[in-house]
């Protein structure tokens, strides 16, 4: 075995687990607090190819919870600031940026079948909804992250069906809002079975498609992203070299 900065991973995964993941092109939709550290798991574990897609810029608030941001970072588009770092743990990872907020119909657009898996950490109710059914409609293998805001115990996180979801209020609209278009279960969720808070939410005046918010704490964003990535490899490196 070559001594290489995937040795670790490689006596655990063996080389074939290796192989699989270099082969592997994943699409990471929003780099906040979950897309950000689901992003940078794929790429320690040896992800060869990545496409990743968000608009937004550091913003002050952002420092309590995400990846990208710092002091330093505030003002900077959070896609160049996650390209920088990622580039800087592997610099042969083939990374497609993409700066820009997806409006539902380029949510929908942007599914294609040259993906192994999609990984949706948006937060904004219709792009994910639209992003959710052309994985579905497009045959694309996908892992959704629901709502981390307004909970704070960690033992509470799951994966499971969208159909196993509850006390999620982001999954009970998703739900209710796939079931119009006739998607009932097969989409892989992160959620947690918490109560949110209630007292923590904040009503937005809508735009971006995001009607509210709830108060977030630093650890449960990227523990949701430590789960969306997790399921992402192991189902990558798990399958069979027919599939």
């Amino acid at each position: 075995m070559q001594h290489n900065w995937l040795e670790r991973t490689e006596l655990l995964l063996q080389k074939k687990g290796i192989k699989k993941l270099q082969n592997s092109h994943v699409l990471v939709v929003g780099l906040g607090g979950v897309g950000s550290f689901a992003t940078e798991f794929l790429t320690r574990a040896g992800i060869g190819s990545l496409t990743i897609v968000d608009g937004d810029a550091v913003d002050i608030t952002n420092i309590n919870r995400q990846l990208p941001a710092t002091r330093a970072t505030v003002g900077k588009f959070k896609a160049d600031v996650v390209a920088k770092r990622l580039l800087e743990i592997n610099p042969q990872l083939k990374l497609t940026v993409i700066k820009k907020f997806l409006s539902p119909q380029e949510a929908f657009d942007i599914v294609d079948a040259k993906y192994d898996y999609v990984l949706d950490c948006i937060d904004s109710l219709q792009p994910k909804i639209q992003l959710l059914i052309a994985c579905k409609r497009k045959k694309v293998k996908v892992v959704s992250a629901m709502g981390a805001g307004g909970k704070s115990d960690p033992s509470k996180v799951l994966v499971r069906d969208i159909s196993k979801t509850r006390d999620c209020t982001l999954a009970r609209v998703v739900k209710k809002e796939l079931k119009k278009n006739k998607i009932h279960k097969g989409i892989r969720c992160v959620f947690s079975t918490e109560i949110q808070d209630k007292n923590s939410v904040f009503v937005t005046d809508g735009s971006d498609y995001k009607r509210s918010f709830y108060g977030t704490i630093s650890y449960m964003p990227a523990l949701f992203g430590l789960y969306a990535s997790a399921e992402v490899i192991r189902k990558i490196v798990s399958r069979t070299s027919n599939s």
